[in-house]
């Protein structure tokens, strides 16, 4: 009897999220294995199946701008990914003191992050403009040899979209480090302090260790942002000054709607996803010895 109503459950189940799943295998998998397939064609304004092999990845690759465009996204990746991390972790060691008003701090580091990437692009091009933002500011007040405008330089520019991706990204990161710390043994705690620990040291060398699961996922969830970061740049620089902060993805949906070269756009979008393939296969990997090696030592 029991039985029979635990496959019931299970039958129920699987006929909920049978809607979710239809959704994820027709918008996702179909999507980008047609994305894959229009890379190998020379479709131009619309799709054709008209194959050229891989004439569209080495067009792609000969472009200066595509180039420009990944040394862009490689610098950003590393500088936006490493201080979200940083400061996500810090953050999420604050929020684990038990503060008083927790609820009120934690709505207010996550607020960024449920702002639209439009939104957050334009509150920080107005605060890095030069003549309404930081700089005018504080010339307003007096000290009239400030000068702080990393918008309208190409060479500063890629770090002003930086400062904003860590202005809305380290919130996301706290929320999933501070769930990681919170699952922490209070025994890991209480043998740390007995031993005379230094709490940074706790910190650092006991407990992120056992976080890898949350920063995984904080990791990934970084990852998958920076690849597909489109609407910061549009709004903060709409890819300039000149192409100095154009990215994959601004190069990608400017490829397709502008100059209407729908196969070497698919190409590129193909190659933005390589990454973030390489990272969750490397992920897998680790995560399948972890557990073959567990299932061993048992």
């Amino acid at each position: 009897m029991q039985k029979s109503w635990t496959r019931r459950l299970n039958l129920i189940a699987i006929i909920g999220t049978l809607p979710m799943i239809l959704v994820a295998v027709g918008v996702f998998v179909i999507g980008v294995g047609f994305s894959v397939l229009w890379s190998f064609t020379s479709s131009k304004l619309f799709p054709s199946y008209d194959f050229v092999g891989l004439a569209q990845y080495r067009r792609l690759w000969s472009d200066g701008r595509w180039l420009i465009s990944v040394d862009n996204i490689w610098l950003f990746g590393l500088l936006s990914i490493g201080f979200n991390m940083v400061f996500g972790y810090l953050l999420a060691v604050f929020m684990d003191q038990r503060i008083r008003n927790e609820d009120l701090f934690r709505s207010v580091f996550l607020y960024p992050f449920a702002m639209s990437l439009i939104v957050t692009g334009l509150v920080w091009q107005w605060a890095l403009d030069p003549n309404l933002g930081l700089q005018q500011a504080l010339r307003n007040f007096g000290w009239q040899g400030f000068s702080f405008a990393p918008l309208v330089d190409s060479r500063t520019a890629l770090y002003g979209l930086v400062v904003a991706s860590i202005w809305q990204g380290s919130g996301v990161t706290m929320a999933i480090l501070l769930a990681g710390l919170r699952g922490v043994d209070e025994e890991i705690w209480k043998a740390a302090r007995v031993d005379g620990i230094p709490a940074w040291r706790t910190h650092l060398f006991i407990v992120a260790p056992m976080m890898k699961g949350a920063f995984a996922t904080a990791f990934v969830l970084q990852c998958v942002s920076v690849v597909r970061v489109y609407d910061l740049v549009i709004a903060m620089t709409g890819g300039g000054p000149g192409i100095a902060t154009t990215m994959p993805a601004v190069y990608v949906i400017q490829l397709i709607t502008v100059r209407q070269n729908v196969g070497q756009g698919m190409a590129a979008a193909t190659m933005m996803l390589l990454p973030i393939l390489v990272v969750i296969a490397a992920m897998g990997l680790l995560r399948w010895r972890r557990s073959r090696a567990g299932r061993v030592a048992a």
